[in-house]
């Protein structure tokens, strides 16, 4: 059976989550995962170059053949909409500079693949990604909703070929 490896991120401009799952069918194993931080002292610019080093050197050692990003949720604040805008977009070129197939997922969704609904807390996913990859050993909320967003990613290209499947 063929082995798909998909890197989750978690954007943020302080701290970008990021975890590497392979799927074969069904099954699920934990591979990596970890956070970036950065200092907000060291300005956007070298701020966002760290993030990338960071993401592409990530990419280029446990080589991922997917990546799912989850996507921004409105912000009342605009500054921090903004800055959460640029990890994104640092997190979706690192991605296709690699000539990744980039998904897209909103939090509701990723929450509602992991927990089994869309308003679950930090605490809620982080045990069900612990229950989903025992071995991981995951205790970094913003680590625990990058593995989930790879998780998610799983569950949907799961379904999706399942479809292809039946209408081959």
């Amino acid at each position: 059976m063929t082995v798909i490896r998909i890197l989750g991120l978690d954007p943020g401009l302080g701290r970008m989550g990021w975890g590497v799952i392979d799927v074969s069918g069904s099954r699920l194993s934990h591979v990596a995962h970890g956070v970036i931080a950065t200092r907000a002292g060291d300005g956007l610019g070298l701020r966002l170059l760290k993030l990338h080093g960071e993401v592409v050197r990530i990419i280029a050692e446990l080589q991922p053949g997917a990546i799912a990003v989850e996507q921004a949720f409105v912000h009342k604040d605009p500054a921090a909409a903004l800055k959460l805008g640029h990890a994104r977009a640092i997190a979706l070129l690192a991605a296709a500079q690699a000539g990744l197939e980039i998904a897209e997922y909103a939090p509701t969704h990723i929450k509602k693949s992991v927990v089994g609904a869309g308003h679950a807390d930090k605490v809620q996913v982080q045990a069900m990604v612990k229950r989903l990859l025992p071995a991981c050993g995951v205790e970094a909320g913003d680590a625990a909703d990058a593995l989930a967003a790879a998780i998610a990613h799983a569950h949907l290209a799961g379904t999706r070929a399942r479809i292809m499947a039946a209408l081959a």
